[in-house]
């Protein structure tokens, strides 16, 4: 089963993402709301889950998000 956009309905890709992050995406107890959200435009259509993973874990690998280091944190 292809899980790329032209291949599924608006219904399969919320199933989709849905069953993918299982309790999180009901909002359990406000966990992890914002990762929902991170899914929202290929449950519209406009972007690819592996689109989506990419421009995640780039800014997670880059630390473009995280605090600036000034130096080996081994001395």
């Amino acid at each position: 089963m292809s899980i790329l956009i032209k291949d599924t309905t608006r219904e399969e890709r919320e199933r989709i993402v849905s069953e993918a992050l299982g309790n999180s995406y009901g909002g359990c107890d406000d966990c992890m709301p914002g990762l929902a959200e991170m899914y929202q435009q290929y449950i519209d259509g406009k972007k690819e889950l592996k689109e989506i993973n990419m421009e995640f874990n780039s800014h997670y690998v880059s630390g473009s998000d995280g605090p600036d280091r000034s130096g080996c944190s081994f001395y």
